[in-house]
C-alpha cells in the first residue's frame, strides 16, 4: 500500500525531536561508523534546507535534557514522518534514545486584526475616509496583515544561534477558564500579549504552532535569538500579561544551540 499524501488546507506540519546518545553503545561502534552517521545526517539536512519547508535544522540541547535536537518543517504529514525516520536511520540501531517529541502545525490566530479593526484604527488617526492618505494607510495595513498571515502559515525563521522550545496550554480551571471568556475579552488580552512580543523585534523571532488534538499540549512555542538573555527577558515580561498570569500553563523549557552536523560531532565527542 502506498503512503497516503496528507496536506493541510493551509500551513505546514512541524516537529521537534529530542534524543540522548547511548554512550556505551557508541563507544563500542566499529571504526568509521560515527563518520558514516554524520555524513548521512549532513546529506539529509542538505536535502531539506528550504527557507520554509521542507527544512531540517540540527541543535544540541544545553542543560543535559537531551543531546541531539531536530527541528523539522514539511508541507505533507508523510514527508514529516519520513524525515523523522530518516534521521533515526542515519544512526546505528539503538544509538538514539528518544527523550521528547512534539507534533504541531502552523496556523492563523483567531485574534488577528481584521478589516474592521483597521478601519477603527484609521478613524483614531483622523484620516478622512476615501482620501488619498486614508487609502494609502489602509493598503499598508492590509499588506502588513497579509505578510503576517503568510509568516504564521509558511514561516522562514532566521537561522540564529539559540532556539528555545516549550509547550503550553490555556487554563480550563473552574475559576480561570480561558474557553469560557467571550471572544472580545480574549482578543483584548491577546492584543496586549502581542504588543509585549513586538518589543523584542530584531532580538527574538517566534513561531507559535497549534497542536490541539495532535499532541499533549495545545500550542508549541519556538523562539530563536542571538542571546539567551533575550529569551529570558521576553518570557519574563510576558508573565506579567494577564493572558499569561491568569491562563498560561507551561511544559518543560528546552534551550538549544544551533550546530551543523559537522559541529555537533566534536561538541558531543562523537
Amino acid at each position: 500500500m502506498a503512503v497516503p499524501t496528507v496536506k493541510l488546507s493551509q500551513g505546514i506540519h512541524v516537529m521537534h525531536l529530542f534524543y540522548r546518545i547511548d554512550r556505551a553503545l557508541w563507544a563500542g561502534l566499529p571504526e568509521g561508523t560515527s563518520l558514516t552517521a554524520r555524513t548521512r545526517l549532513e546529506s539529509l539536512c542538505g536535502a531539506n534546507s528550504s527557507a520554509s519547508s521542507p527544512r531540517l535544522c540540527t541543535y544540541t540541547n544545553i542543560g543535559g535534557k537531551a543531546d541531539l535536537v531536530f527541528f523539522i518543517l514539511a508541507p505533507e504529514l508523510q514527508q514529516l514522518g519520513q524525515i523523522h525516520r530518516s534521521i533515526e536511520a542515519c544512526f546505528p540501531p539503538g544509538a538514539l534514545q528518544p527523550v521528547f517529541s512534539y507534533l504541531s502545525v502552523t496556523e492563523l490566530t483567531d485574534y488577528m486584526p481584521n478589516e474592521e479593526d483597521n478601519l477603527r484604527a484609521l478613524a483614531n488617526e483622523n484620516l478622512e475616509p476615501g482620501s488619498e492618505a486614508h487609502t494609502k494607510r489602509l493598503e499598508e495595513m492590509r499588506k502588513r496583515m497579509n505578510e503576517y498571515s503568510r509568516y504564521r502559515l509558511y514561516p522562514e525563521l532566521p537561522d540564529w544561534e539559540i532556539m528555545c522550545f516549550y509547550p503550553m496550554n490555556k487554563k480550563r480551571n473552574l475559576g480561570d477558564n480561558w474557553y469560557l471568556l467571550d471572544f472580545e475579552t480574549r482578543k483584548r488580552m491577546m492584543g496586549g500579549h502581542a504588543k509585549t512580543g513586538r518589543k523584542f523585534a530584531g532580538r527574538v523571532s517566534q513561531l507559535i504552532t497549534g497542536s490541539t488534538g495532535l499532541d499533549d499540549w495545545e500550542w508549541g512555542v519556538t523562539l530563536v535569538a542571538h542571546q539567551t538573555d533575550a529569551i529570558k527577558e521576553i518570557v519574563y515580561e510576558m508573565r506579567f500579561d494577564e493572558v499569561t498570569a491568569r491562563f498560561g500553563e507551561f511544559g518543560e523549557f528546552y534551550i538549544n544551540l544551533r550546530l551543523s552536523p559537522a559541529d555537533l560531532w566534536p561538541h558531543l565527542h562523537l
